[in-house]
């Protein structure tokens, strides 16, 4: 493929200025198992981009899935690109260099398709930053024949609708065979010369679990409410999820990329189940990532043996939404940390229950080294734990961290929540409470000597596709008011605390359940600033100024409550979990009753699944 001025812009930046930035590692493009493969004239050429900083992209496996995916295929690449650090964009500005493809150098203007993946409500204006410093139109509207195919994906795609006008399209579910299906029509589309843009998108639209956000009209009520949301020239109502149902099919990536500056999750990943059905009412994830799907034992065993051969990584992450419901997860972690041990790899558990099985297995995995151990109750409160389908006691609480102390933990993190529906001042005490009894009697009646607890604390934050996605989220004062009495009942000795800044939580919550009247606001803060999930670079006066600018009053998106009948932005997009399932659940956590784990008992009725297997609607995209 032919090279241009951009092309040699790049390279000759790399020559000269590279060295003025802090971690020049983070844009040189040449880790180990890179595939550095250059563009093709006739193929489809892609860069899949993490609207964040290197380290924490670099640890995400949807992005290394996709990325061995399309490079499999000798008719296509895929490079990659992250959001660089602020002093990187300063002077890529100041020089005049667009964002450009780490391996390749390529811009990203220059590809056929650009994906970024939405995972994070907080990395919203960094996708319109990354759009800006490559050169691409914002609004997918303005682009035309020569400019590349903006594709989002990821949790964020169940409700995109905040930047939903910035994307050519979106993809729901999981993406390792519909990639494939969107890569033949796009090299169908430039073997055409790219014509008709339009017509185009309107093909992609009937590719089950596509997306495309110029398709849909949006009408609303004087009083802000959503009336309808109509689908144009034909497209589908609804837009349904895909999901892959023989995970033992899909088992990358085999070769994952070594870091060249440490990242978040400096290890290897291996995914061994998805989905995951113990329905704790706040959690998107336990609702969109439905049905649970686990790979087999031998499959996961070659599979763990081949990534750390490929990476000389020293540790093996067990990694799901609860990996102690793997049901083979004794015998796959002690025969991996037994043949590992020998090449002193460490096999790690970071998602467990909260209970002393989990602990003891994780001490059965740790001979290496123990990794650090995390435990999330949630809440502290029985009545608020059943609120939110959490079916864990203080005793199991007690028991687990007991257990993790005989067995040489001295360091524990354990995560809590302020601001769940139905939450009581005396709720908020209960933390303080309970933290004081771990660290004064344990189970045994005896102080644990030596023990650390970290305690995190984060504000609940409603969220789509969930059974409180009708509820009101707290307001900044009263999330003040429970910091407050947190600060003081846990001052004990042995104990931090952290929480997560409470205005960031609120932003969350407006973008969370947005709508498209927030696309001039989200581009509004962008121009004046972006990685809102760092703390130092975060202001809410920019955000709330955006949103007052254009006659939009936050607490209407946060703190209200939504009526049963309510029309949510996002009732045009399918996670498979029926609305009327959602809305059970919601009456039963006011209720505070119970609902059990289908793996374990009856169908639900979620809608997922027909109580046997992956329903074809999904799998195959069917009516």
């Amino acid at each position: 493929m032919e090279t241009g001025n951009d092309v040699e812009l790049v390279r000759s930046f790399f020559k000269r200025d590279i060295a003025q930035v802090s971690k020049p590692g983070r844009y040189l493009g040449i880790e180990v198992n890179a595939r550095r493969r250059p563009l093709t004239a006739r193929g489809c050429n892609c860069v899949l981009v993490y609207p964040d900083v290197y380290e924490i992209g670099m640890s995400h496996l949807g992005l290394a899935i996709l990325y061995e995916e399309i490079n499999e295929r000798e008719d296509c690449m895929a490079d990659r690109a992250y959001l660089p650090w602020v002093d990187m964009q300063e002077l890529m500005q100041r020089k005049g260099i667009p964002l450009f493809g780490l391996e390749s150098r390529v811009p990203l203007n220059r590809f056929d398709v650009v994906g970024i993946t939405l995972q994070h409500e907080l990395t919203l204006a960094n996708v319109l930053r990354i759009l800006s410093l490559a050169g691409i139109p914002l609004r997918a509207a303005d682009r035309g024949s020569r400019d590349p195919l903006v594709v989002g994906g990821g949790p964020g795609a169940y409700n995109p609708e905040p930047v939903a006008e910035f994307f050519d399209l979106l993809v729901l579910g999981e993406g390792e065979e519909v990639v494939h299906e969107l890569l033949d029509a796009v090299r169908e589309w430039k073997d055409m010369e790219k014509g008709d843009r339009p017509g185009f998108l309107r093909r992609c639209a009937s590719i089950p679990g596509v997306y495309v956000p110029s398709l849909y009209r949006v009408h609303y009520r004087p009083d802000g409410t959503i009336s309808g949301i109509e689908p144009l020239e034909g497209a589908p109502m609804p837009v349904r999820k895909r999901v892959v149902s023989d995970l033992d099919r899909v088992t990358r990536p085999r070769r994952p990329l070594v870091p060249l500056v440490e990242s978040v999750h400096d290890r290897c990943s291996l995914e061994i189940f998805r989905g995951c059905t113990r329905g704790c009412r706040f959690c998107q994830a336990g609702m969109v990532y439905r049905p649970v799907r686990e790979r087999s034992e031998d499959v996961l065993y070659a599979w763990g043996r081949e990534m750390i051969s490929a990476t000389g990584c020293d540790e093996l992450s067990l990694s799901s939404l609860s990996s102690a419901d793997y049901s083979r997860i004794i015998s796959l972690a002690e025969r991996l940390s037994r043949d590992l041990e020998r090449e002193r790899v460490a096999v790690s558990l970071p998602s467990l229950r909260t209970d002393s099985f989990s602990v003891e297995l994780a001490s059965k995995v740790g001979r290496i080294r123990k990794t650090g151990l995390t435990l999330a109750p949630e809440a502290a409160s029985p009545r608020l734990r059943s609120v939110i389908n959490k079916e864990v006691t203080d005793e199991d609480l007690l028991e687990a961290v007991s257990a993790a102390y005989r067995e040489g933990w001295r360091k524990m993190k354990l995560y809590f929540m302020v601001g769940l529906p139905g939450e009581e001042e005396e709720d908020v005490e209960a933390i303080c409470s309970l933290v004081r009894r771990i660290m004064r009697e344990g189970d045994s009646g005896r102080p644990p000597r030596g023990l650390r607890l970290s305690v995190s604390v984060s504000t609940f934050v409603p969220k789509p596709h969930t059974p409180f996605q009708w509820v009101g989220q707290l307001s900044l004062p009263e999330t003040a008011r429970r910091h407050f009495i947190l600060k003081e009942g846990l001052r004990i000795r042995g104990v931090t605390w952290k929480w997560h800044t409470r205005e960031m939580s609120y932003l969350e919550g407006i973008l969370a359940r947005g709508d498209r009247r927030l696309g001039p606001v989200v581009e509004a803060a962008a121009r004046e600033g972006c990685l809102d999930n760092w703390s130092e670079f975060f202001s809410w006066e920019r955000w709330r100024r955006a949103m007052e600018e254009r006659g939009l009053d936050p607490t209407w998106y946060v703190e209200r409550e939504r009526g049963e009948e309510e029309v949510f932005p996002w009732d045009h997009l399918s996670a498979g979990v029926d609305r009327s399932f959602l809305w059970e659940e919601y009456q039963k956590a006011q209720r505070g009753e119970a609902t059990e784990d289908c793996r374990y008992g009856d169908c639900l009725g979620c809608g997922v699944c027909d109580g046997k297997e992956v329903s074809g609607r999904l799998a195959g995209g069917g009516s």
